[in-house]
């Protein structure tokens, strides 16, 4: 470890994956369309005034500009959109170059990882902690290695042995990406110049919880971190970090279930303390970690309605099995041809995820009367093939900005695109774009010029991250969840689960919990 005084090499790791064990595998090609860069690229693109890059690791990176020297020693910045398993001989490629670059430096004095953390690679059921496992034993135990994860992320015991400090999330739709970031700096910064010698309690418990239960603006999730925040404050200096993970159960990981994991700023009785008083209450919550579903007919039938009465207030609907952003293909089309057979009036619905229907669109230009073949060739087990008569009502081939919520300020590379009214003016118009983001920004439809607040229902492919985005035209109480079809449907015994720690909750409902023996 450097004197307090020196320059420290700070190692910048980041492979960013939420692998479904259900969808297709992530291939070098997936990663590369939403971000891949190596070294100093990934260093301009973070300090850039709209990165690429996500937002944790540019926090991380302007939070150590902005508090003293440091010497930065980039790796991979790889983000993927949620996929299945990374292919295993890609992540051999990229675990290789991280060691490959640490070593061209010379040795590191701390390493910042900025992954998801439920990532699954096609041979290996924890790339995360096995990534996180090379990096220690490579390091030794004197090397800080500060961790940052989505809350949706299935932390393992080993990744929580081998991390000095695993920071998680703390709010869902996730709008502190780059506060995590910053705080794992500030972090570092604290372990090199000796205020902090972490030690960490890490519990895991038998429940695998429905990502649509998650929210963190209310329900028993909201409480859980809300308290263990609440109480880290009580218990002032003594708590460097507290982090309530929810996990990500179509993992169908060994690892998979809700963690907590407390980290002591120097004592690790403390953390144990709090970390058992927040897995008691966790437990205590566990009936609360079930959802219910809007019927599917009902959310045709009220869709219906609400086109033929203003007076009925706007809804936006998530078409939450088939969430992009939890490994969806972002193609499912039950929803879409119901609202066409049933004559659905003033529907925006987005994202549909086809390139060469967008490719068509665009080429066909805006006016042109097309047949729409969604999923032409399909992609997946869901991609059912749908044919309709169409208009193309508005293209653009060039990427946009988000403005709201999950990605605020972030370039989003969704070209070609294009919008097409089904069932005339005033019926149906859906956006289709080349690369499978879930529709968490208004800037979707905004950038094709259409008003959201003019809608009478609004479809978006999303489990939750819509909801910051859309939270100026929707509250909450306008917001609801159909039950459809997908990959990430929460009514989770459709699902054939093979790995799964079992019994578990909600899946098996007498399921029992005993509290750690510290």
């Amino acid at each position: 470890m450097p004197a307090a005084n020196a320059t420290p090499k700070v190692a910048i790791v980041s492979i960013n994956l939420e692998s479904n064990a259900f969808s297709p595998t992530a291939t070098e090609a997936d990663f590369r369309s939403l971000c891949y860069l190596e070294g100093e690229d990934g260093m301009a693109d973070a300090r850039s005034a709209a990165p690429i890059v996500g937002q944790e690791p540019v926090g991380f990176i302007r939070t150590m500009d902005a508090t003293g020297p440091w010497q930065p020693v980039p790796t991979v910045f790889a983000w993927c959109h949620p996929w299945g398993p990374v292919d295993q001989a890609f992540f051999r490629y990229m675990t290789d170059e991280i060691v490959r670059r640490i070593d061209a430096a010379g040795g590191v004095d701390a390493v910042y990882v900025g992954n998801h953390g439920a990532m699954l690679a096609t041979e290996e059921s924890d790339p995360d902690g096995a990534l996180i496992t090379l990096l220690r034993q490579k390091l030794g135990p004197d090397v800080p290695i500060v961790v940052s994860f989505d809350l949706h992320a299935n932390v393992s015991a080993r990744t929580a042995e081998a991390a000095d400090v695993v920071i998680a999330y703390q709010t869902n739709p996730h709008v502190d990406m780059f506060e995590r970031g910053e705080e794992a700096a500030h972090t570092i910064r604290a372990m090199l110049a000796g205020n902090a010698t972490p030690q960490t309690a890490y519990v895991k418990l038998p429940i695998a919880p429905p990502t649509a239960t998650l929210l963190s603006r209310a329900g028993p999730y909201a409480e859980l971190i809300d308290y263990g925040q609440r109480r880290k404050r009580e218990m002032g200096g003594a708590i460097l970090n507290v982090s309530v993970v929810g996990g990500f159960v179509y993992a169908d990981s060994d690892s998979t279930g809700l963690s907590v994991i407390v980290t002591g700023r120097y004592a690790l009785e403390p953390a144990e303390r709090l970390a058992g008083e927040i897995a008691r209450m966790a437990w205590g919550f566990h009936e609360r970690f079930q959802c219910e579903l809007l019927p599917f007919d009902q959310a045709v039938a009220d869709t219906v309605a609400r086109g033929d009465d203003p007076k009925l207030p706007a809804i936006i609907y998530a078409d939450i099995g088939d969430n992009p952003g939890g490994g969806g293909g972002g193609d499912t089309t039950e929803l879409l041809a119901a609202l066409v057979e049933a004559g659905a009036k003033g529907v925006l619905y987005g994202s549909f995820f086809d390139q060469a229907l967008a490719r068509e669109a665009v080429a066909a230009g805006v006016g042109a009367e097309i047949t729409a073949t969604f999923n032409r060739t399909p992609l997946t087990c869901f991609s059912n093939t749908y044919e309709v008569p169409a208009k193309v009502v508005a293209v653009s081939t060039e990427p946009f900005i988000g403005r709201l919520g999950l990605y605020a300020g972030q370039k989003l590379n969704a070209q070609p695109m294009a919008a097409l009214q089904i069932g005339g003016e005033g019926g149906i118009t859906v956006v289709v774009i080349s690369n499978r983001y879930q529709t968490a920004d208004p800037m979707f439809f905004e950038h094709l010029g259409f008003d959201i607040a003019a809608a009478r229902t609004v479809v978006v492919k999303s489990r939750g991250h819509f909801r910051s985005g859309f939270e100026p035209f929707f509250p909450p109480e306008r917001v609801q969840e159909p039950d459809t079809p997908g990959f990430t449907s929460p009514i989770l015994t459709r699902f054939d689960w093979q790995n799964l720690p079992r019994p578990v909750f909600p899946l098996d409902q007498e399921t029992d919990w005993t509290p750690p023996n510290w």
